[in-house]
């Protein structure tokens, strides 16, 4: 299928669900320069005294998909947010592509799709589904430019991918706060997919699917890591490291304490204590 207004063909050809393709787990990532880098970084939440991320020490190449996990509190989510630039440092730097976030964060947000964790609407929230889907299009769009039909095409498309096609109502033109929080969760997916971002940042994607979404959900987001190289950092709950990971990495008390690939963290004592946590 083609698209108008497309910034990658691949990334939306990726998201439509090829039954005659199969993932390979032989992919090749960019390991050149990182596109990804924090460098002995320090996070502080505004009024805390103490640091929430300590001596940060990451790189993350184009085409990584990169799950990160550690108990509640560790800073995973702090981790992400530092990555956007949204939160201060203490010391070090955070560059994408080779520049600073906190100096061209504006441009750089653009190109990254952050699905923040545990939001759900108010039931009296005014806006429809569509509305919400088209929100990150037009932020990718930037001020002043105003979504044509071929935006509104790849919304709905990004959209349709993500929802059962077994239901009876699509809940396009529904708003968006009478939803299910299964849902929610799938329109807030399909809002930064409509973005068409360089690089996902899911902070815990699965929360409130069921079973069968979830492995949805984790076959969408592989087949756009393996077909259209986007980088993907994905935080979660699960001891399980599925198929098509490329690194692990864990955080606990605001430290990075495993950095490997699947089969050696699989190994790691600080693994097997988390799995016995878990």
């Amino acid at each position: 299928m083609k698209f108008e207004n497309s910034y990658n063909e691949q990334y939306l050809s990726a998201i439509e669900n090829h039954k005659s393709k199969e993932l390979s787990l032989e992919k090749k990532v960019k390991y050149n320069i990182p596109q990804i880098v924090l460098e002995n970084v320090n996070t502080v939440y505004e009024g805390e005294r103490y640091p929430t991320l300590y001596d940060i020490n990451l790189k993350i190449y184009e085409g990584e998909f990169i799950l990160i996990l550690g108990p509640n509190g560790s800073g995973k989510t702090t981790l992400l947010e530092t990555i956007l630039g949204m939160l201060p440092i203490e010391k070090g730097k955070v560059k994408i592509n080779g520049e600073s976030v906190f100096k061209n964060a504006r441009q750089i947000r653009k190109t990254m799709g952050y699905l923040i964790q545990g939001v759900e609407f108010d039931p009296q929230t005014p806006f429809l589904v569509k509305t919400a889907v088209m929100t990150a299009r037009s932020g990718r769009l930037g001020m002043l430019r105003f979504l044509k039909k071929a935006d509104r095409k790849i919304a709905r498309f990004c959209y349709d991918a993500v929802r059962n096609k077994e239901e009876v109502e699509d809940y396009w033109e529904r708003p968006i706060g009478k939803l299910s929080g299964g849902m929610q969760q799938k329109v807030r997916i399909a809002n930064i997919l409509a973005a068409e971002p360089e690089i996902l940042l899911l902070d815990e994607p699965f929360a409130n699917l069921d079973i069968n979404a979830r492995q949805e959900m984790f076959k969408l987001f592989l087949r756009l890591n393996h077909f259209a190289n986007i980088t993907t950092l994905c935080v979660t709950h699960r001891s399980d490291l599925p198929k098509g990971i490329d690194r692990v990495v864990m955080i606990q008390k605001g430290r990075i304490v495993l950095n490997a690939k699947p089969e050696i963290a699989l190994k790691s004592e600080k693994f097997k204590t988390y799995c016995q946590l878990m």
